[in-house]
């Protein structure tokens, strides 16, 4: 069972002040998805959400609603699809393989998603991240180019192989957890190399005793220092990428 914290009061709390969010509906290949936009009154940019494994759920709505009271329109993305919410660990990993199996596919719903936000936001600028499988996404995403994106963040994300990184690839913030193995410290070290030889624009951030999905509010692996201090970076690293000043 997960263990609720002060934090998850905070954040409900910090996300009670955003503007109004609805229903943003698209569709890719003849596929249709549902995500979720939260507006802010004049916007400073556009934030887009990819989902961890278990598909978009009230985790990602919060973190929305956050953005929206931080001043930035934002939307949660759904790559799955049908409202998907994988229940089992099983069937998680079935749909996370299900969405890699086809980099084709996956590139259309995460772009299909980004225009339909676009169209929804008067914001300039859009900054794409992703939590778990979702910061995966985003670093596909940047590798595979023709996103326009202004950054991408991944919070305890994955390190995508792909074809070379695009020249025009936007700043990248990833932020770790030492304690997480999947992915080690060993695939951390192997990017930045990667990243370095591609002169890739990136920081990198790693949170002591943090273990893997530990930003999820309320659960077992929440760890709230190192949660706290990667949204402040990130609140950085929106500041430097959309040229918006920070709350």
């Amino acid at each position: 069972m997960f263990r609720r914290t002060a934090s998850v009061a905070l954040a409900l709390a910090a996300a009670a002040g955003a503007a109004a969010a609805e229903e943003l509906a698209y569709e890719a290949n003849g596929e249709s998805f549902t995500g979720y936009f939260a507006a802010a009154e004049a916007p400073r940019g556009l934030v887009a959400i990819v989902h961890d494994w278990d598909g978009l759920d009230d985790y990602e709505r919060r973190r929305a609603d956050m953005l929206a009271e931080l001043g930035y329109d934002a939307v949660a993305l759904d790559v799955y699809g049908g409202g998907a919410t994988p229940g089992t660990m099983e069937e998680r990993i079935a749909a996370t393989q299900a969405a890699f199996a086809d980099p084709a596919r996956l590139q259309a719903i995460v772009a299909a998603g980004l225009e339909a936000a676009r169209g929804r936001s008067d914001a300039e600028g859009t900054v794409l991240i992703g939590y778990c499988f979702g910061g995966t996404v985003t670093l596909a995403t940047a590798r595979a180019g023709g996103a326009d994106l202004a950054g991408v963040a991944s919070f305890h994300g994955n390190f995508p192989e792909g074809p070379a990184w695009p020249a025009d690839t936007p700043p990248i913030l990833v932020l770790h957890g030492g304690a997480d193995d999947n992915p080690s410290m060993t695939d951390v070290a192997a990017f930045v190399a990667e990243a370095e030889a591609a002169g890739l624009a990136y920081d990198l951030e790693v949170y002591s005793g943090a273990p893997h999905a530990f930003t999820v509010f309320g659960s077992e692996r929440y760890r709230e220092r190192a949660d706290a201090r990667s949204w402040a970076e990130f609140q950085r690293f929106l500041d430097e990428t959309l040229g918006a000043e920070a709350s």
